[in-house]
């Protein structure tokens, strides 16, 4: 992989629990729980890669240190070759964050007005906002919906509004948590579509997080397989569940987790 845009090691992200009571064993009530546990993982340019596994599995955690949500614990990353941790500045600058729990658009104003105030925060001079914002909209093909209120989108509508926000700053990295959580059948095939022959065609990286296996065979070039926090395997789909599918991988893997933790 000669063009990295994505590189970390040993990412690891904690979080201190509090459990009700103190005893004499744990006095302060409180215990660690590791959500993310050590993750190496290399993205090249132009590649659409896949964050596969189970509700719980530390998908969206490791999605938000990514995207400077939240600190890592241990480890460290780079993000098209700046340091997750001390140039998050310049980190968010290269990056779109897309996620189906959208709450950050204003639902009083319409799609062209949340677009114009997103355009001023990532600092789009008002010469080209106006061009920027109907381009943006014609290619997710919501011109004509673009003068309505965003609380009268359906869901399907208000994540091609997502998009739109995204590629307002033409971003490299495209993150994408649950991205099709909700949507119809064919609002699912034109966001696939989207993926497959606008972004990663435009050479845009877009990781995408998601429990569907189906998904994952038919957008990703490469998925990484997350359980219990920890990285279990990564590579080309094909060559990753060899003769078998991806669904007795992941029942296999499951297994395989019990009967480490009985051991346990």
């Amino acid at each position: 992989m000669t063009d990295v845009v994505l590189e970390t090691h040993n990412l690891t992200k904690q979080f201190i629990r509090r459990k009700g009571l103190s005893s004499p064993r744990n006095p302060f009530g409180k215990t660690v729980f590791t959500a993310v546990k050590g993750i190496d993982l290399t993205v090249g340019r132009g590649e659409v890669f896949g964050l596969l596994g189970p509700n719980g599995a530390g998908k969206t955690t490791l999605t938000k240190m990514l995207c400077t949500l939240l600190l890592p614990s241990a480890g460290s990353a780079k993000v098209c070759g700046y340091d997750l941790a001390r140039q998050q500045g310049k980190v968010k600058s290269k990056i779109a964050l897309i996620s189906s729990e959208e709450r950050s658009f204003y639902w009083r104003l319409t799609g062209r007005q949340n677009l114009d105030f997103f355009a001023a925060l990532h600092g789009i001079s008002k010469q080209i906002t106006r061009q920027r914002i109907e381009e943006v909209l014609e290619i997710v093909d919501m011109t004509e919906a673009a003068g309505r209120r965003f609380q009268e989108y359906s869901t399907g509508m208000k994540q091609r509004m997502g998009l739109a926000r995204g590629l307002l700053a033409d971003p490299e990295i495209f993150f994408m948590d649950e991205p099709t959580k909700g949507l119809d059948p064919i609002a699912t095939w034109h966001l696939h579509d989207f993926i497959r022959n606008r972004l990663a065609e435009a050479g845009k990286t877009v990781i995408v997080a998601t429990h569907h296996l189906a998904e994952a065979e038919q957008i990703c070039d490469r998925v990484g397989i997350m359980y219990a926090g920890e990285m279990r395997a990564s590579g080309p789909v094909k060559e990753l569940i060899g003769d078998s599918t991806l669904s007795d991988f992941f029942r296999d893997l499951v297994e395989q987790t019990m009967v480490e933790r009985a051991g346990n």
